[in-house]
């Protein structure tokens, strides 16, 4: 099995921490998303242990919430030591409705409009992650109107690749995302931060990307902005306290991706560090990690209904699904991989060789190509493992399909976290 969570049981069934993947779809229907609440647990715990015990005092990770935003997960997070990071009003709300506390949520975004500001301030978030010159100002102007300090990370753009998708790449220089340091705007945008009255400038924030296995490439951006920091206390007086590392750490999707070693790999970085402030003379920053998708995508796993195969001769054959691209765009937008199961039959010979493809009207929409099964028939019960980053949050109601339920998995019990749209919802916020 790709994960330990996941197991056959004696009826040859796939099960998800411990639980019948058939016995889930039968209560709760199909396509649905199944989320093991303790896999999430165990994948925080890596984070906050790890950076506790390798990385400097006050150092933590924070949940990056694009990979997934429910109310049910902010309780789970909150338990489990970690901060997290907003992108939206939306997920500022969603999270302070889950009972997260504001002061630990980081506020991202290139395109802050005014009133995002306003009412990310309003509620109180801790942090903003600053992306240009002209939010600095804007942010400034509207903490001042409220008689507050706002305390800001600054999101430079250390120039790295590290060689991952380039839809996911955010590290190098032509990027929408920060201030670039190659070209001296990152030291401008810094030391223009440092004049405003009602901002506290504690750092710099990078993300240079996801889906990345090894620690290098992070370790690559601490040398950029400790060489940029250390600049700046020469020229500016201005220390940093703070270095937010962004997110990015891989996750196995395939039996082919490579096993990733994440305390191993917060170990790494934490020495490099040490090592980088030492030789320079710098005192040690707090280190903030923001991982998403590797908290939460090995968790999920979403099941469908098969409706039938079509074969055409001399070219494929089709199996066809009761979801696809609505509720997962993935494999539409980036061709990703993933790993399809039989979850009723995962004894029986995987010798039928197939596309498996959803019910839109796309012909792009496909879960995954040429992978092997057994021999589908109507009513069949397929899963998609890695599932629990960006499907989720990702999802549409394109061709007015309704967004399927999610159910966590706690200590062998299943609970509905978020029940499945009906036909009324569509049409809800329609006059």
């Amino acid at each position: 099995m790709l994960y330990e969570h996941l197991g056959i049981n004696e009826k040859g069934h796939l099960t998800i921490g411990g639980l019948d993947a058939v016995d889930l779809a039968a209560e709760f229907g199909a396509p649905l998303y199944v989320l093991d609440e303790d896999r999430v647990r165990a994948n925080c715990r890596r984070y906050t242990q790890a950076m506790g015990q390798y990385m400097p005092a006050g150092s933590q990770p924070l949940f990056a919430g694009k990979a997934l935003c429910f109310k049910g997960l902010y309780p789970v997070l909150k338990e489990e030591g970690m901060g997290a990071d907003v992108v939206s009003p939306g997920e500022i709300y969603t999270a302070l409705a889950g009972g997260f506390p504001p002061e630990q949520l980081y506020f991202h975004g290139n395109n802050k409009t005014d009133e995002d500001i306003q009412y990310a301030l309003d509620q109180g978030v801790g942090h903003f992650i600053v992306d240009n010159p002209l939010e600095l100002a804007q942010l400034n102007h509207f903490a001042g109107a409220r008689g507050r300090r706002q305390k800001v990370l600054l999101r430079v753009t250390p120039g790295i690749d590290p060689h991952t998708l380039q839809a996911i790449n955010t590290g190098r220089i032509d990027c929408q995302f920060g201030v670039p340091i190659e070209t001296g705007q990152a030291a401008a945008f810094v030391a223009e931060a440092l004049t405003m009255e009602h901002l506290e400038v504690e750092g710099f924030h990078s993300h240079i990307g996801s889906q990345i296995f090894e620690a290098e490439p992070f370790c690559d951006a601490v040398d950029i902005l400790l060489n940029f920091a250390q600049d700046l206390r020469e020229k500016l007086g201005f220390t940093v306290q703070v270095l937010n590392l962004g997110g990015g750490f891989g996750v196995r999707y395939q039996e082919s991706d490579p096993q990733v070693d994440i305390p191993g790999n917060i170990r790494a970085l934490a020495e490099h560090l040490e090592t980088g402030c030492a030789a320079k003379g710098y005192p040690l920053p707090r280190i903030l990690l923001e991982p998403g998708r590797s908290i939460v995508a090995d968790a999920g796993v979403t099941l469908y209904q098969v409706g039938g195969v079509k074969t055409i001769q001399g070219y494929r054959s089709y199996v066809t699904v009761n979801g696809g691209m609505t509720d997962n765009p993935r494999y539409a937008l980036y061709q990703s991989p993933y790993t399809v199961l039989p979850a009723d039959r995962m004894d029986d010979p995987a010798d039928f060789l197939c596309s498996v493809a959803g019910r839109c009207c796309e012909s792009g929409d496909l879960i995954q190509e040429n992978i092997h099964l057994p021999q589908m028939q109507r009513g069949d019960l397929l899963a998609v493992l890695t599932t629990g980053a960006y499907n989720f949050t990702m999802a549409s109601n394109y061709n007015r399909l309704c967004r399927p339920a999610l159910v966590m998995l706690r200590e062998g019990k299943a609970r509905l976290a978020v029940r499945r749209q009906t036909f009324e919802d569509l049409t809800a916020c329609e006059l």
